[in-house]
């Protein structure tokens, strides 16, 4: 830090410390990372000397460096001590870094996005949510923003389209729909801070949520279905062991999983694992009501289609990639806006005295007293007891493997509605 730094310049410097503090040292208890407290930071000093600040900007700095994308977008979306003024603040932190990784991308992406989310009003239609509506939402954070998006920003409204017309989560998660945002957003590389930019990725991962939210409890109910009309055929166990149950799996069982997952949808997914073991669930509901094909009889096809000579891929990209242009479109019309109204709570607010309960595979556990299936974790924990019956064990998944959007709800939310849980209406 410079000798010259004005006290003005600290007190600010300081203050952002003590604002980020509190979010940080609880994200490092949830993941188990070790890092000392910060004596000035944990005691509170109102009027720190410059050394004290140094030693709170090295803590921080020290944190944003440790702290991974997937670990934020999961304690953010599970924890209730965060608040949208925090999120606020990690927001501005993170827009005010010089150095621009895409690791810090991301993260600013994902807290644009959540901000607005937690802003959002119950009801809140998709045609509603127009640049116009998002940037007014995003002025703490953004101030006025001018709304002309250049045309390579385009690329987002097609990619949602494509999004919108897959009829499952599998149809979405390897149709080459994820890669073309993941795609857009790399390409736009210093231009996504951008403040028009910045609107439009906000508004793009918050309508790509609400695909993930149809999709998911679309699945969900058909799982549902299928499982009824195997009953009805007397059916009792079906072949669940590529998504990670056994081979005789009961269908009550499964039944009673699926409920828990329905209304347990929070972050934890961002490991990748449990949204694999939905599709693969379904996946085996539909190969038991003879709907579908085997896991070794997909992979035996998949093998010899990349075997054959001149093979092409099936999947075509949903969009074409997008290629930042000096070239302004014309100004976005703007109209009305709902008004908006912060929400004092996050969206997953966990019973009053409860740690927030994880998501999917952890719920299978608790559900059906059966181990859940493994999902990675930055640190080790200490591993639970063996279950009767041994299962096996979800492939770890690399963190850049990571999904793009990230969805937390609470309670049954109905997919026709559009409407999420866990909000005031506006």
């Amino acid at each position: 830090m410079n000798p010259s730094t004005p006290d003005k310049d600290l007190a600010a410097q300081w203050s952002v410390a003590r604002r980020l503090y509190p979010i940080y040292f609880e994200l490092a208890r949830e993941f188990v990372i070790d890092v000392a407290a910060c004596a000035d930071l944990e005691a509170g000093t109102e009027t720190p000397g410059k050394e004290a600040v140094e030693q709170a900007n090295h803590w921080i700095e020290e944190m944003d460096q440790r702290v991974q994308v997937h670990q934020l977008r999961q304690f953010l979306q599970t924890s209730s001590v965060v608040s949208p003024d925090g999120l606020l603040g990690l927001a501005q932190h993170f827009l005010a870094k010089k150095e621009r990784t895409d690791a810090i991308r991301d993260k600013v992406d994902f807290l644009l996005v959540q901000y607005f989310s937690q802003l959002a009003p119950t009801g809140l239609v998709d045609a509603e949510v127009d640049l116009a509506y998002v940037a007014q939402a995003m002025e703490p954070v953004l101030g006025k923003v001018e709304l002309k998006p250049p045309v390579w920003l385009n690329a987002l409204d097609r990619v949602l389209e494509a999004a919108r017309r897959c009829r499952s989560l599998d149809e979405l998660l390897h149709g080459g729909v994820l890669e073309q945002g993941r795609k857009a957003k790399s390409l736009a590389g210093d231009l996504f801070y951008l403040p028009v930019a910045l609107v439009a990725f906000t508004r793009f991962g918050y309508l790509m949520r609400r695909v993930f939210f149809r999709l998911m409890l679309g699945d969900l109910n058909l799982i549902l279905d299928g499982l009824s009309e195997l009953e009805e055929k007397g059916i009792k166990t079906i072949d669940c062991r590529r998504a990670q149950f056994s081979a005789e799996e009961p269908i009550l069982r499964l039944r009673m999983i699926c409920q828990s997952w329905k209304v347990m949808f929070q972050a934890e997914y961002s490991s990748g694992s449990p949204l694999r073991m939905l599709v693969d669930l379904r996946a085996s509901v539909d190969y038991a009501l003879g709907r579908g094909k085997t896991q070794e009889a997909e992979t035996k096809a998949d093998a010899k289609t990349k075997a054959a000579p001149g093979a092409k891929p099936t999947a075509k990209p949903a969009v074409p990639a997008a290629k930042p242009v000096a070239k302004p479109a014309a100004t976005a019309p703007a109209k009305p806006a709902p008004t908006l109204k912060p929400v004092a709570k996050p969206a997953v607010q966990p019973a009053a005295g409860a740690k927030p309960a994880p998501a999917m595979a952890k719920a299978a556990a608790s559900v059906a007293g059966a181990k859940a299936p493994a999902v990675s974790k930055p640190v080790a924990r200490p591993a639970a007891a063996p279950a009767a019956a041994a299962k096996p064990k979800a492939k770890p998944v690399d963190s850049s493997d990571v999904p793009e959007f990230e969805i937390s709800v609470e309670g049954d939310w109905d997919a026709d509605s559009g409407e999420q849980p866990g909000k005031k209406k506006g």
